[in-house]
């Protein structure tokens, strides 16, 4: 029996390597997509384009334009000195934001305590809006503080010191790049395998696969395999990448990793079988493919929080295997979550794995009959 599945799964890699479209979606777009998204997507701001309109031009106001201009988020790009020079510069996105010092602020801290500054923000981006406006509460909290020191006023008797566990420093590219892991592993291993029954439909090999001694389970084992044996490779090169080239730590063990990798593996395989079996064409299976990867990436927790969706869209996630991957991929990468408290995790996805399998098999041997 694992005499004929080892000469099934050789004559699978072997289609799959002569295969151009095939070959390439196995190993170029991976990896093209990994550095494109590692460095695309993030939330973290850096370089902000502002401009100034002080109007005061004291010893204060340069330094609170200093703290700007000094910081790593912003960098500026213009000096205004009439309020008609403030619409064109944020309509044309020159400057995402306008720092305006009103022409008595100096004055107003001396006598008053507190002194009104303007943040003009360009807000048709609301996220890149609300980001920018936290970078500048820090740099004002900063001169604050530094303004009640010097001026002899006392401080304020409780401080807020904010200590962020797991990514101390806030890089958004560490809570990015581990769903990669799972996100090009979901591509990657549903595409191989939807186009693998549609393929020997299409070239019309299916039918000589029906005289060989093997059965319809050695038949879906040997589709399944290479599968799998891709999937952990490509995972294996895109966890290597993520940790040693993108620096994101690995805090967690390797074999909650993988054990998690299996189950989530057992899931987009039998997903995988089940639309290769019911598609004639590659074309069918690549549709098919598409028409499941768009609404698990969508539902899993990729870019937005499933706690943010509606409570119905929310028990839909429960049958998407991606939205259980990314609780392990992000708990071992950041968290050091261990294996039992993961459990949780793992037997969903082995669940919905062995039904896609199951039915996968059924498909198949109706098709095979």
């Amino acid at each position: 029996m694992w005499q004929r599945i080892h000469a099934l799964t050789i004559k699978e890699f072997l289609a799959l390597l002569k295969d151009k479209r095939s070959r390439m979606v196995v190993f170029i777009p991976p990896i093209i997509q990994l550095l494109v998204f590692g460095y695309a997507a993030t939330f973290d701001l850096n370089r902000i384009p502002f401009a100034v309109y002080d109007e005061d031009r004291s010893l204060t106001s340069r330094d609170l334009i200093a703290r700007f201009a000094g910081s790593p988020n912003f960098h500026r790009v213009a000096s205004i000195s009439n309020d008609s020079e403030v619409n064109p510069l944020i309509d044309s996105k020159r400057a995402l934001m306008v720092l305006h010092i009103g022409r008595r602020f100096s004055r107003q801290l001396l006598e008053a305590g507190a002194g009104p500054v303007q943040i003009i923000v360009d807000g048709r981006n609301s996220n890149t809006a609300a980001i920018l406006l936290g970078y500048a509460n820090t740099i004002f909290a900063a001169f604050n503080t530094d303004w009640q020191r010097q001026a002899g006023e006392a401080t304020p008797s409780v401080r807020l010191e904010t200590r962020a566990w797991f990514n101390p420093n806030l890089v958004s590219r560490w809570f990015i790049v581990p769903g990669i892991v799972g996100l090009l592993t979901l591509v990657v291993t549903t595409l191989v395998t939807a186009l693998s029954v549609a393929r020997e439909r299409e070239q019309g090999t299916f039918d000589q696969l029906l005289v060989t001694p093997l059965r319809p389970v050695e038949l879906l084992i040997g589709k399944a395999l290479p599968g799998f044996i891709i999937g952990f490779a490509e995972a294996t090169v895109i966890i290597l990448i993520a940790t040693l080239w993108f620096g994101v730590p690995l805090r967690g063990g390797l074999l909650t990793l993988y054990v998690g990798l299996f189950c989530f593996l057992l899931s987009t395989v039998g997903m995988g079988l089940m639309i290769s079996s019911l598609s004639v064409t590659q074309q069918q299976g690549l549709l098919g493919a598409f028409l499941f990867l768009v609404p698990s990436i969508i539902l899993s927790g990729f870019a937005t929080p499933i706690a943010n969706m509606p409570y119905w869209v929310q028990k839909l996630t429960l049958l998407n295997p991606m939205s259980y991957f990314l609780v392990i991929l992000r708990g071992v990468f950041l968290q050091g979550t261990p294996f039992h408290l993961l459990i949780n995790q793992f037997w969903p996805m082995a669940v919905i794995g062995v039904v896609n399998l199951t039915l996968a098999s059924l498909l198949f041997r109706h098709r095979l009959y």
